[in-house]
């Protein structure tokens, strides 16, 4: 029941995100009370094509190989008593993004085309508000505040630590793809989910984004 999209192909070859279009963009929803919530709801971005993570690419001739970061397993919001485990987010067939199984909801997840968390470019993390199966892991992150810290722990135990910059809610129709996915020097951790009134079928109108970048 999600809107579509155009198809969306990734490469990891590139050290920053690169959108060419704003497209609609939904994440970790809900449907309106004795609604239920679809399958796989209207949930979350869809960069345009093309897509590159920014991840180290291939080493040039002659350059010494390098270690690939290790992914990101868990996110803690201490100051919201977040904490959830991540699941890996690639790309439906249609192109879209994925969004963790309703029946997952309380398992946030790390879209693989973006940055490692830690790593220069934009790290997105998705998670759902509420599903169908109830209060889902993201249902208390509009209480974030500027300057929470939230921790992100990859495969290896080390822990990297952000700091939250801000937080807007945006309408689905007029979501910052750029702003978002697109091309930064920061190390930047952007945590996407629905927020906002109900539409007349029961979605989310807007998405909540918390902005944070490494401490």
């Amino acid at each position: 029941m999600s809107p579509a999209h155009p198809p969306v192909r990734r490469f990891r070859t590139l050290p920053a995100l690169v959108v060419s279009a704003a497209l609609t963009v939904l994440a970790g929803c809900s449907a309106a009370p004795d609604q239920a919530a679809p399958t796989t709801p209207p949930g979350v971005v869809a960069p345009a094509d093309p897509v590159t993570a920014g991840t180290p690419g291939t080493p040039s001739p002659g350059a010494p190989a390098t270690q690939p970061p290790a992914d990101p397993t868990r996110v803690t919001i201490p100051s919201i008593g977040i904490s959830t485990s991540l699941m890996e987010l690639g790309l439906n067939a249609d192109g879209t993004v994925e969004v963790p199984p309703a029946d997952q909801g309380m398992t946030a997840g790390w879209y693989t085309g973006g940055s490692v968390p830690g790593e220069a470019g934009a790290a997105v993390i998705i998670g759902h508000n509420d599903t169908r199966y109830g209060t889902a892991v993201f249902h208390d992150l509009h209480k974030v505040t500027k300057g929470a810290d939230i921790a992100v722990t990859n495969s290896l135990g080390k822990t990297t630590h952000f700091t939250v910059t801000s937080t807007e809610s945006v309408s689905k129709q007029s979501f910052p793809t750029t702003k978002v996915y697109g091309p930064t020097q920061s190390h930047a951790l952007r945590l996407i989910t629905c927020d906002g009134a109900f539409d007349a079928n029961g979605h989310p109108v807007n998405n909540l984004i918390v902005y944070a970048t490494l401490r």
